[in-house]
């Protein structure tokens, strides 16, 4: 086998600080996504017919087209549009961050719904406003539900933030490209780049697990 991955030794560094590169806007992402998909999924939830209509078109179109679509079309249309020249960086927190709040708002939405109609009859019948009833009953319930669902989001969100490299982001994917056309060789950076990425899934899997064990031990 014509295999010789010394030749990526000297390049190991650059593909290292690819991860963080990488990480920093995923999880920014992330972060951002959770916030807004919170904030759609109680839209969507709510009594103004004219916001849930908004609010699952706004989902239908970011679940129904693809996720390197919408990168481009944030990356090339926003300095077309606006004059203004987005940076690769901010494209991708944009592109993440709205694509994934609309899986979420789904994920929390359905949540929220699975939660015992009676524990909102109850806090209803107490008086409670519908902020606190969200904040300290419903929401902390859905939470323990939806935790699974949220962290396969923000583990595809990580494996497919590769797709940010058709833009020239120097995330861990593109800093493959780079070493492959510097040697000429393409199978041992990208081995090397997917064990990368491997073992941060892996991390995020572990991170979720244990919530998940301390959500349900404090039951």
């Amino acid at each position: 086998m014509n295999l010789d991955f010394s030749q990526i030794v000297p390049y190991i560094p650059f593909m290292l600080e690819g991860v963080w590169v990488t990480l920093q806007f995923v999880i920014i992402a992330i972060i951002f996504g959770f916030i807004l998909g919170s904030l759609i999924s109680l839209v969507k939830i709510s009594r103004f017919t004219l916001l849930k209509w908004l609010a699952d078109f706004y989902t239908s179109i970011f679940r129904g087209t693809p996720l390197i679509l919408q990168l481009l079309l944030i990356y090339y249309a926003v300095p077309q549009l606006t004059g203004y020249d987005i940076s690769p960086f901010l494209s991708a927190i944009l592109t993440f961050g709205l694509n994934s709040s609309a899986y979420v708002s789904e994920i929390i939405r359905a949540g929220i719904q699975a939660v015992d109609k009676g524990q909102r009859e109850a806090a209803e019948a107490l008086g409670i406003p519908y902020r606190p009833m969200m904040i300290k009953i419903i929401l902390p319930q859905a939470m323990k539900n939806i935790l699974p669902a949220l962290m396969n989001e923000f583990i595809t969100l990580t494996k497919e933030s590769a797709l940010v490299s058709v833009i020239s982001y120097l995330d861990l994917m593109r800093r493959a490209q780079v070493v492959s056309s510097d040697i000429y060789r393409s199978f041992e950076p990208l081995i090397f780049v997917g064990l990368l990425y491997y073992a941060m899934v892996m991390v995020l899997t572990l991170i979720g697990k244990y919530v998940e064990r301390r959500m349900r031990a404090s039951d």
